[in-house]
């Protein structure tokens, strides 16, 4: 679930920190899996609302596909019957994978826990972590670091090595 961000201030802090946040994830994901038996892969997948049955997915991935190639009149339509329709968001994915054993980790949900306070998929709304901005409104990295690290060491310590 997309976190919900409830005013202007909080999206320009939300768009100042994610991308570092996303930078810091993946480099520190790659450190452990310099010294790990655990094998990384990154995949793009669709995030879908709640609830949303596996003939609605078909059908919604049906229409987009048939956008590509279809008449502007045709495209038209298909915008109409989309907006009726449950859209996915694009997520992205770290596969891990030792022998039989497989784990997928979110890792946009991470830069969320990264960038914001306590950050619950479930809550609806978050609130930025603003000790990760500095007083001249620019990015503490070194506190930046230190939460994306202990985050990171809390995944690869809960897998059984």
């Amino acid at each position: 679930m997309l976190p919900k961000i409830t005013n202007s201030n909080s999206w320009q802090q939300a768009e100042l920190l994610m991308q570092p946040a996303f930078i810091r994830v993946v480099d520190n994901i790659r450190k452990h899996l310099d010294i790990s038996s655990w094998k990384g892969s990154y995949q793009d997948v669709l995030i879908w609302p709640a609830n949303t049955s596996d003939e609605t997915k078909t059908l919604v991935t049906q229409l987009l596909r048939d956008m590509e190639n279809a008449t502007p009149e045709k495209v038209e339509e298909i915008k109409a019957t989309l907006t009726t329709l449950p859209i996915p968001h694009p997520g992205y994915h770290l596969l891990l994978q030792r022998q039989e054993e497989k784990v997928s980790i979110d890792l946009w949900d991470l830069c969320y826990q990264v960038c914001f306070i306590n950050y619950n998929p479930i809550q609806g709304t978050a609130e930025i972590d603003t000790s990760l901005i500095d007083e001249y409104g620019e990015i503490d990295w070194h506190l930046m670091e230190n939460k994306t690290k202990m985050l990171v060491d809390n995944i690869f310590g809960n897998l059984l090595d």
